[in-house]
């Protein structure tokens, strides 16, 4: 799989490290052990179209949000998380 950085350019999946789902998960209480195991063990694996979080550490260092399909790995999308250009 080959991932659009939009500052790089089109690079191989290996320059980058996944980092889950782009969507915010608000972290439980400390004293809530069960919701804790959720938050770091039980996640959604959706079928179809995904926004991940992705770091260029093979790269320019830049965090993407990257929207693909987990069924085909086609890549639609990826721009720079802080909101930047989308390549």
């Amino acid at each position: 799989m080959r991932l659009p950085c939009p500052l790089c350019g089109l690079r191989d999946r290996r320059e980058f490290t996944y980092y889950g789902a782009a969507d915010y998960l608000a972290r439980p209480p400390e004293d809530a052990p069960e919701a804790w195991d959720d938050y770091l063990h039980n996640r959604d694996n959706p079928a179809g179209e995904t926004r991940d979080l992705w770091y260029h550490d093979g790269g320019c260092g830049a965090w993407l949000v990257v929207t693909r399909n987990t069924m085909t790995h086609e890549v639609a999308a990826a721009a720079l998380a802080n909101g930047g250009e989308v390549a």
